[in-house]
């Protein structure tokens, strides 16, 4: 499968004109400790249960029901354009993950149907994490600069509507691996949006599991 690094950073790149605000933003959200209190390798990733696209309620433990170990992957969203080429990297990395024996939820909290169509880019189950109430309980959301939010409404993508909320929060982009108990085996946090797990190495963690 291709690596999603050349594709991430040719977003970056067409994007330079923003690094000095994402710049700022990230080190402030290292200085914070922001995703600290996400759940970590050989932890047990805590219960939830969250809506589908067409409103349908899932569990963990009902995504946990057939025994195959499951990826979870929070998204900013559909709008998000690093998250559109992680989720078409995982799309490319659909069969791989299925013949390993495993699948896959994408989690979003965007509205409007856009988690349904990021997810089936990834070739996986959307979740919609209304409120961002899942992602606030495991320590992955972050607020961003009123600035910021206005930058992206300017270019066409205003949050608040995106997400139903107030445009100013946002999940850290986050990529776990977890079994049949629930027990993480693989954990991918990082308040830089703009790097993503590769799905390769999360293959090769389900691999060695």
């Amino acid at each position: 499968m291709t690596p999603i690094a050349p594709a991430l950073q040719a977003e970056t790149d067409r994007l330079s004109a923003f690094a000095a605000d994402y710049d700022a933003l990230v080190a402030e959200l290292h200085k914070r400790g922001s995703g600290r209190r996400a759940p970590r390798v050989g932890q047990r990733f805590p219960g939830f249960a969250l809506p589908d696209a067409l409103g349908r309620f899932h569990t963990l433990a009902g995504l946990l029901a057939d025994g195959q170990p499951l990826v979870i992957s929070f998204h900013r969203g559909l709008w998000c354009p690093w998250c559109r080429v992680e989720s078409a990297g995982w799309g490319d990395a659909a069969e791989a993950l299925a013949t390993a024996g495993a699948r896959m939820v994408t989690i979003s909290a965007e509205v409007g149907g856009n988690s349904a169509a990021l997810a089936d880019r990834a070739g996986a189950q959307a979740l919609v994490d209304v409120d961002l109430g899942l992602c606030l309980a495991l320590g992955l959301v972050i607020s961003i600069p009123a600035s910021l939010a206005d930058a992206y409404r300017a270019g066409g993508d205003d949050l608040a509507a995106l997400l139903s909320g107030s445009g100013r929060l946002l999940p850290i982009p986050a990529t776990f691996l977890i079994d049949a108990d629930a027990v993480v085996r693989f954990a991918f946090v990082d308040p830089d949006f703009r790097r993503r797990a590769e799905p390769a190495v999360v293959l090769a963690a389900l691999g060695s599991g």
